[in-house]
């Protein structure tokens, strides 16, 4: 028995549920179809279960794409305002923790009930534990997918299916076999926001550091972003390193600025007139942890040891170079944890077969990809989910 869909959706997630509601919302037959046996699992884990559901501060810039354009016009057509407006309209509480980002105050289930609301009110089925075996353009155009649950067909298929990472939550590179199948190019899909690794010689310097916090500005390849970063057993988290890690490459450094307040030189020139006697330890532990200042100048820039040094003993050029270290830390990661702990997936179904008002591929009719599958990547903070329905929103709208 085959059933028959004005449009169906592979994928419950943020994307997929969102393209429905507007879809549904259309007139159009919608059913949305996932492998797993709940819906929007990632919703009800991101933003440690409260949901950053999208961010004050989104624009295009904010996002990462081998086409820095492309997200443009979904993002002016349906931003952070629209979607905010909606969570408004269901009386769900949020608040801004810090950087716009928006979270909600009880649950993410609050985001996930009212997505599946809007869906029931427009009408869209949803298929669960429904695992997609075949998938196929029908002569004279649609789709037939064959399922555990039977055979179907639309007219048209988003896809919605997200990317690589965090695998536990069921993610699966299905949008890029998918991709493959039909042609479309893809940009090579990585890890991003994502904790970096060191290489074990480095490991074997920062072990006993592991759990230190550090405030600070982290560089890389032209982007720089001042949040926390921890030192951890395997090498460096924290939020400024997860952003900066979706502009790293392998063999490429990264910057830490730790004196990001001030003129580093400057400053302690400032205290070796005002304390001669006190030691580079005990000045630097009052803008740094103790045991990271000490093991950052142990036998670093002059070849000596410095941190026991007081300040008099040393000459404004010493100063100067222990300043230069400070602003500019640099690190060599030897990798990322990879889609394990990855918050997101960069790269995917290359934007330049898309188009950007509809998000439809350009060389198969009917065909609409959204969220995570496309080569479009935003910034921690709720900017992930804000593309997911921004693109939903532009596909739902014309599938």
């Amino acid at each position: 028995m085959s059933s028959h869909h004005d449009v169906i959706i592979l994928g419950a997630g943020a994307a997929g549920l969102y393209a429905a509601i507007f879809a549904g919302r259309r007139g159009r037959r919608v059913l949305v179809i996932d492998h797993a046996d709940k819906p929007g699992k990632k919703i009800l884990i991101s933003g440690g279960g409260r949901c950053n559901f999208t961010n004050l501060g989104v624009e295009p810039k904010r996002f990462l794409s081998a086409n820095p354009h492309f997200p443009i016009s979904a993002l002016k057509r349906h931003g952070q305002h629209e979607f905010i407006a909606l969570v408004d309209r269901h009386g769900i509480p949020w608040h801004e923790k810090k950087l716009g980002q928006l979270f909600c105050d009880r649950s993410a289930q609050d985001i996930l009930d009212m997505l599946l609301a809007e869906c029931a009110d427009a009408g869209v089925g949803l298929r669960l534990s429904c695992a997609v075996r075949d998938l196929a353009r029908e002569e004279g155009g649609g789709f037939a997918l064959e399922t555990s649950h039977g055979r179907f067909t639309a007219d048209a298929l988003i896809l919605a299916t997200g990317g690589l990472s965090i695998p536990k939550m069921g993610a699966t590179g299905f949008a890029l076999e998918v991709a493959a199948r039909f042609g479309l190019p893809v940009v090579e899909p990585r890890p991003a926001l994502v904790p970096f690794t060191f290489a074990p010689s480095d490991l074997d310097k920062t072990r006993d550091l592991t759990g230190i916090a550090l405030d600070g500005t982290v560089a890389c390849d032209g982007a720089a972003f001042r949040e926390a970063l921890l030192l951890t057993h395997r090498g460096l988290s924290g939020p400024s390193i997860l952003q900066v890690s979706s502009y790293w490459r392998p063999g490429r450094d990264i910057q830490v600025d730790l004196w990001p307040d001030g003129n580093a030189a400057a400053d302690l020139k400032a205290l070796k007139r005002e304390r001669p006697r006190a030691e580079l330890r005990t000045v630097l532990a009052e803008r740094l942890p103790r045991r990271f200042a000490e093991r950052l100048f142990e036998t670093d820039v002059l070849g000596e040891a410095l941190i026991s040094r007081p300040l008099a003993d040393m000459k404004d050029k010493d100063l100067e170079r222990v300043a230069s270290l400070l602003h500019r830390w640099t690190v060599r990661p030897a990798g990322t944890e990879g889609y394990r702990t990855a918050e997101v997936m960069a790269g995917g179904v290359d934007t330049a077969a898309l188009s950007s008002k509809t998000m439809e591929a350009k060389s198969v009719p009917g065909l609409h990809v959204v969220g995570e599958a496309v080569d479009v990547t935003g910034w921690l903070g709720g900017y992930n989910f804000q593309w997911a329905w921004s693109s939903g929103y532009a596909a739902g709208m014309a599938a």
